[in-house]
């Protein structure tokens, strides 16, 4: 077996980890090793060949790769071990060690403090639980987008996408413009589930239909896809008879939503939040695993690459300040509830002792809905209040608190603090 000992160890390359990564050896970490199981560094941001990225974090556009490439070159002249082609497949959560295994053998890599940030993956057509026949012609948009801009492989010519999430719209673009027809978007909510930028850029611009309120009912063909039912859905997302209608395609794309990877956490008795799936994280991205941070898409599903960065940064400088302090800290959290037409909201506590820093709160609403008043309260104290003209269920907001009204509230008092939206 290898024996590795760092100060703070990383799990994955994606852009989650390369920003944790560089923070961590920044904030002064002595030793650093990044964890990737793929061949190279970069993750997702490889395959996503649109531009679009980096436009809050860098002050400009650039496409997935160079966004990649800018924290790769960064990494390159700090004090960073990179393990590439390195699978982990459990984690101690009481002693630290990470088991993992690569073309070496098995690899036991112990660290003062461990930052997760694995990314997410697709949900396939086995949780739809679609009827109809098993063709072939049937992705995930985002394997789609692999085969098509990293193995130089189109999926189909005649496609259909079910889902508006962000890569099934950003796909119905990219198809297009590789010759493809792309027939139809279907969206089982009232409402986008990507950001409104998508829908103007990769469907309005190019004249693809978008069907809110419907969904695919059937899937049809032997060999491969020959055509899609869709119905039209009701306020309980239930097709209503009579409503159907067939498209035909040689493709159908899946753009139903992300999972964040947390196999792993679940091994280190990582804390899961029922809403995100991911880890419940306080202001610091630690979990309730002291000396577990977690960051990116494996605690909740971001819209923009760029707020992945600047939260991962955190979780990186916390785990250099942990690892470097040998893990002595103390403890008072005040816990943080989804009020009224919230979802969720993270971080999901947040360590008052010592808190100088403002804190984030990042969440998603449960409805569009317009003029609204966005609140974070605890007890009677009013910690922000402010007004917005819209939100929307498909983009993240954040709100900022001030550290020194955060540290003002006593964690002793039973009182947690609320985020809550309503119409004016």
């Amino acid at each position: 077996m290898n024996d590795y000992k760092y100060d703070v160890a990383v799990i994955g390359a994606g852009p989650a980890g390369l920003a944790a990564a560089v923070a961590a050896s920044k904030e002064g970490a002595g030793q650093v090793v990044l964890i990737e199981r793929d061949f190279r560094l970069g993750g997702i941001l490889e395959q996503c060949i649109h531009t679009g990225f980096g436009l809050k974090y860098f002050g400009e556009e650039l496409s997935g790769p160079e966004y990649a490439d800018r924290f790769i070159e960064i990494l390159k002249g700090m004090n960073i071990d990179v393990l590439l082609d390195t699978m982990v497949l459990s984690i101690d959560g009481k002693e630290h060690v990470i088991h993992a295994a690569n073309k070496t053998g098995a690899v036991a890599i112990k660290a003062k403090s461990i930052i997760l940030s694995m990314g997410c993956r697709e949900k396939t057509r086995a949780a739809l639980c679609i009827p109809g026949s098993r063709p072939a012609g049937i992705y995930t948009a985002g394997t789609a987008q692999r085969l098509c801009n990293v193995q130089n492989h189109l999926v189909g010519k005649n496609i259909v996408i079910l889902g508006s999430g962000d890569i099934g719209m950003i796909m119905a673009r990219r198809m297009t413009l590789e010759g493809a027809k792309v027939n139809a978007v279907i969206e089982v909510m009232p409402y986008l589930a990507g950001l409104t930028r998508n829908r103007v850029q990769c469907l309005d611009d190019f004249g693809i239909p978008l069907y809110l309120s419907h969904t695919i009912t059937d899937i049809d063909g032997k060999l491969r896809v020959k055509k899609v039912t869709v119905s039209e859905v009701d306020d309980r997302r239930q097709p209503i008879p009579g409503t159907e209608f067939d498209i035909e395609c040689d493709t159908l794309l899946l753009s139903v939503g992300l999972i964040p990877e947390n196999e792993v956490s679940k091994t280190a008795g990582v804390m899961l939040d029922d809403i995100t799936k991911g880890p419940v994280v306080d202001n610091n991205m630690m979990t309730n695993v002291k000396g577990i941070f977690a960051c990116g898409n494996v605690v909740h599903v971001n819209d923009l690459v760029d707020n992945v960065s600047t939260e991962s940064e955190l979780a990186g400088r916390a785990a250099a300040r942990f690892a470097m302090a040998n893990g002595e800290q103390s403890s008072s959290e005040i816990k943080v509830d989804p009020g009224s037409h919230v979802r969720y909201v993270v971080p999901q506590n947040v360590e008052t002792k010592g808190l100088t820093d403002d804190v984030k709160m990042y969440f998603r609403v449960t409805d569009p809905m317009k003029n609204v008043r966005i609140k974070a309260t605890c007890g009677d104290t009013v910690l922000y209040d402010a007004k917005k003209q819209f939100v929307n269920p498909g983009e993240i907001e954040n709100i900022k608190v001030k550290g020194e009204q955060l540290q003002a509230l006593n964690a002793n008092d039973g009182n947690n603090i609320t985020v809550t939206v309503a119409t004016e």
